[in-house]
């Protein structure tokens, strides 16, 4: 239902089609107004939690695809500083100054490597990256969580605005308590998707 569809319900409601139905009509109208505002705001809700999950997951696969680049990069380093030392040892004809060489260079693979692992001045590291890919991950499943009471509450928002229309046309007061009923699930829907106080295992 749009703003446009419930801008012409509320003047439905509040028309003057009777002067002594007025009051209750405006009573209604206002009502109305107050599940649309309601309404406006599940479906903020909504559309935030949606866009969170989606680029949660996006960052939480890009930082996990960085991860695993760092942990081939690691490897390799790792690798190529036990084979430089390994050739040092099969080889006798080496001068002192080469093998200092070397040695540095096994050094510079191996702090490599270890700056690979953990990098807290860069953020960079596979422990900082791990840890902010565990991040995004936590953010997705949250906004996963919060989007199924928000829509919950627009279709429960949607349908209160549908009955409270109908009734005061056709003037059945049944229709109103219905309506109530759903308008009262539908803002503790809302409520329940911006704070989560409550875990419903079917939504």
């Amino acid at each position: 239902m749009g703003a446009e569809d419930i801008h012409e319900k509320i003047h439905e409601v509040a028309g003057e089609d009777a002067e002594a139905k007025a009051p209750s009509r405006k009573g209604m109208a206002v009502y109305i107004s107050f599940l649309a505002a309601v309404l406006a705001i599940a479906s903020l809700g909504g559309s935030n939690a949606a866009k969170q999950m989606v680029n949660s997951n996006i960052q939480a696969s890009d930082t996990f695809a960085f991860y695993q680049g760092k942990a081939v990069r690691q490897t390799e380093y790792q690798l190529a500083a036990r084979t430089l030392e390994l050739s040092v040892l099969s080889r006798a004809d080496l001068t002192p100054e080469q093998r200092a060489d070397v040695e540095r260079e096994v050094a510079n693979y191996r702090a490599t490597a270890t700056r690979y692992e953990s990098d807290p001045q860069t953020g960079e590291g596979k422990k900082e990256l791990l840890s902010k890919a565990r991040a995004f991950e936590t953010d997705r499943d949250l906004a996963a969580r919060q989007d199924p009471y928000f829509d919950a509450a627009e279709a429960l928002l949607q349908l209160a605005i549908v009955l409270a229309s109908v009734a005061t046309v056709i003037e059945v007061g049944g229709l109103v308590w219905l309506s109530a009923a759903c308008a009262i699930t539908g803002v503790l829907a809302t409520i329940n998707g911006f704070t989560l106080l409550v875990d419903l295992p079917f939504l």
